[in-house]
């Protein structure tokens, strides 16, 4: 499955490396997660280069830490940058949508992202698919509001297709329907951009979809 780098906002070529061809950049296993790609059964960790350190949480988990700015976008070691959210928090279904729809509509889709991914780490077998695109939705939202119109519209139509069987049943109120009609509205307007990333960013608070029927 393709792979957006979160450093370039290119399509990874490999989908399967953990290296950007375009830009270099190394892409950590929870960028792997947000981008779409279900590794299964864990896998035993792969040792960092020599002489590179790997950052990883208090639990061994990789996870950048990097500051990031309000876009999630990496920052230099040393910069102050927007808090990231807790990673591995235990939500309800609701409580994930609220907060999720929360940080969607302060314009930070990213850290939105982190609470969806949470919610579908989490989730039951019949609803990873579903939660897995609310998330690649706010991924691809973070992508065209950093301006890389081609990663954003790829990850909304993945995540538009995820979400897509879930129609008739609108687990939790969401509005899937709302949610497809949004995708096909913005993915148009990112298509009218002259090429990938020169069109511009989107406003992420004033982009944002509502994730729930009134």
């Amino acid at each position: 499955m393709d792979q957006v780098c979160d450093a370039c906002g290119r399509i990874r070529e490999r989908p399967g490396s953990t290296v950007c061809d375009h830009c270099g950049a190394e892409q950590d296993a929870e960028q792997d997660a947000a981008t779409g790609t279900d590794t299964g059964a864990a896998a035993e960790p792969r040792p960092a280069a020599p002489g590179r350190h790997r950052d990883r949480d208090e639990q061994g988990r990789a996870r950048n830490a990097r500051p990031r700015d309000g876009l999630g976008r990496p920052l230099p070691y040393g910069s102050e940058g927007v808090a990231r959210q807790p990673e591995g928090v235990a939500r309800t279904p609701e409580a994930s949508l609220s907060e999720a729809q929360r940080l969607l509509d302060a314009g930070m889709p990213f850290h939105a992202h982190e609470v969806l991914e949470d919610a579908w780490k989490a989730a039951p077998e019949a609803e990873r698919e579903l939660w897995r695109g609310l998330a690649q939705l706010a991924v691809g939202l973070t992508h065209a509001a950093r301006g890389n119109a081609t990663g954003g519209t790829a990850l909304l139509v993945r995540g538009a297709a995820g979400i897509a069987p879930y129609a008739a049943t609108a687990p939790y109120g969401i509005d899937v329907g709302g949610l497809t009609a949004w995708v096909r509205e913005l993915t148009d307007r990112l298509g009218d951009a002259p090429s990938g990333r020169a069109g511009g960013p989107v406003p992420a608070a004033g982009t944002a979809p509502r994730l729930r029927r009134p």
